[in-house]
């Protein structure tokens, strides 16, 4: 019995030495962004903006630009606020982010969206449409830093 005693206090105090010198496990961090977005389109549609990343109490400044394949008429501009979550450092924002969607916005509208980049970036945003644009089309936008 005393050997296995001995065993199992070796074993406590192995596995509270590994976890002393093990780091702790690091959790991905989150931020606010701000998004305006202009978009316009006959058949094949673009858009451009910019925006603003906050994180850890720093503002990043963000170009977004892209492209609309589908049915796609008229123009619109769109500004998004929300979190972005799943990110270790504000260039995780950066990439291409692709949608599929139909909308019609005549006059004011609201919209909320939820993204995702090749990089795990989460954006869940919402924010007020303002123009004349119908769409049923596949688009993607790309976010930088500038």
């Amino acid at each position: 019995m005393t050997i296995a005693s001995s065993l199992r206090g070796l074993l406590v105090a192995l596995t509270a030495a590994a976890g002393a010198i093990l780091p702790a496990t690091a959790h991905a961090d989150g931020g606010f962004i701000t998004l305006t977005i202009y978009k316009a389109g006959w058949i094949i549609g673009g858009s451009g903006g910019s925006g603003v990343l906050n994180f850890h109490g720093r503002a990043y400044p963000l170009s977004t630009g892209g492209i609309d394949y589908g049915l796609v008429f008229g123009g619109s501009r769109t500004v998004l606020r929300g979190r972005v979550s799943n990110i270790w450092r504000p260039s995780d924002v950066e990439g291409v982010y692709g949608a599929a969607g139909a909308g019609l916005a005549v006059g004011r509208g609201v919209r909320g969206i939820i993204l995702t980049n090749q990089k795990g970036a989460v954006l869940e945003l919402s924010g007020e449409q303002v123009g004349l644009l119908a769409n049923v089309d596949l688009s993607g936008l790309a976010i930088t830093i500038r």
